[in-house]
């Protein structure tokens, strides 16, 4: 039986991010292919987490900067490795190459953080994210990640062009797929049965945290006025002080904290608000919605690369005005909301259909592990970087293990 070796940045959490469904997606995937599985993460343990044990995925702890991954891995010698976001492939996939050679390395990105940082940066200065992301250091040791890898799966078709284009990543190297979801029923909830906004999401992630601080003052303040019924409610794993100090019943803006079951809070909801300003990859709230029928209003950060030939199951509009005419005219008008709802439901089934993607990744691997040699000697950048990287990151991480030793 083949064995795939996942390096987990953090323990997976479906309920809590798009990343968390993610992986669970990716772990489904390998099983169905018939791989047996260990998912090991040098992070604390979450009671949020999946309980991956109890669907048959083996889990174990491993150590940053320390060699006891060494003797680990030349027992447990995976077929496969996938390393969950570069820090991970930075961390590790050094100590993979040296010792299992022969495994296949796989990168999932999630979104590209240099874009995302990028992004962030280029909001807070006011200027333009691409002058900051080409001198981006996180953008050198992402990349750098990318090339050393022997399939990188991109959740964006946007990040798919920019490592293209920008940076002369070689297409062989990339693979697109995006976040999945399985043929279902339309929502049985009609527009009349709907009622108020709602935002959501992890607020691990500086986006969700901007959202929800534009909403309160930028948005709510004048859309509340046009709509004295409806209230705003805002839900997300790990809200912080300053988050749950936006709540304020009076104004009908209300943070409720983490949401027991996303697809109750978005399906009772008539509208989604998403006024994202900086951030990377595709958005899962986005997804979510169009899966259980709630038009959105989002910006073009938002819902970049989900967009299908112009058609969105909303608004998308980057000036509050335009924002907050939008989501107050989508609110009121029956007709207008059925017709984004069927824009989402087609959406949803022309893009984000799981079994067309999976075949396609399924093909993808058999032709990488048919063909693997070819493959590498074809990416000559990826193994110069590699040799580089086994040299200079081996002797770091032997100084830090001793300093470690040392201060015990």
């Amino acid at each position: 039986m083949p064995l795939l070796l996942i390096i987990g940045y953090v323990w997976p959490e479906p309920g809590s991010s798009a990343a968390g469904s993610r992986m669970l997606q990716l772990i489904r995937f390998f099983q169905s292919e018939g791989y047996k599985i260990v998912f090991a993460s040098p992070a604390a343990h979450s009671e949020f987490a999946v309980d991956l044990q109890g669907i048959g995925v083996e889990t174990q702890n491993i150590q940053l900067n320390c060699s006891s991954f060494d003797d680990y891995i030349k027992v447990l010698q995976p077929t496969m490795v996938l390393f969950d976001r570069f820090m991970m492939e930075e961390q590790f996939g050094w100590r993979v190459t040296k010792y299992c050679p022969d495994a296949i390395r796989l990168l999932d990105t999630e979104d590209l953080h240099c874009l995302r940082e990028a992004r962030r940066q280029a909001y807070k200065k006011q200027t333009d994210y691409r002058e900051i992301l080409q001198s981006s250091e996180i953008a050198k040791r992402e990349i750098a990640s990318i090339f050393r890898s022997d399939l990188t799966l991109m959740i964006s078709e946007f990040e798919m062009d920019l490592l293209q284009n920008q940076f002369k990543v070689d297409a062989p190297i990339l693979h697109y797929l995006p976040l999945l979801v399985e043929p279902m029923e339309a929502t049985s909830l009609s527009f009349p049965e709907r009622r108020d906004f709602v935002f959501i999401g992890n607020f691990f992630h500086e986006p969700n945290w901007n959202c929800a601080w534009g909403l309160k003052n930028e948005i709510w303040p004048e859309l509340k006025e046009r709509l004295p019924e409806a209230t705003l409610r805002i839900y997300g794993a790990y809200a912080t002080q300053k988050v749950t100090d936006l709540h304020n019943p009076k104004d009908r803006f209300y943070v409720m904290g983490r949401a027991s079951d996303a697809r109750e809070v978005i399906e009772n909801a008539r509208v989604l608000l998403a006024p994202i300003r900086f951030g990377a990859g595709i958005k899962g709230k986005l997804l979510e919605a169009m899966v259980y029928g709630t038009p959105t209003v989002t910006t073009t950060v938002g819902a970049e690369s989900m967009q299908d030939n112009g058609d969105w199951n909303g608004f998308i509009a980057d000036d509050n005005a335009t924002f907050i005419a939008k989501a107050a005219e989508l609110y009121s008008d029956s007709e207008l909301w059925y017709q984004k709802q069927q824009n989402g439901y087609r959406i949803r089934s022309g893009r984000y259909t799981a079994k067309p993607h999976l075949e396609v990744l399924q093909q993808r691997i058999a032709h990488l592990k048919a063909n693997l040699k070819a493959h590498r000697d074809a990416n000559f950048i990826g193994a110069m970087l590699q040799h580089h990287t086994m040299q200079s990151t081996h002797y770091m991480a032997k100084w830090i293990a001793e300093k470690n030793k040392a201060t015990e």
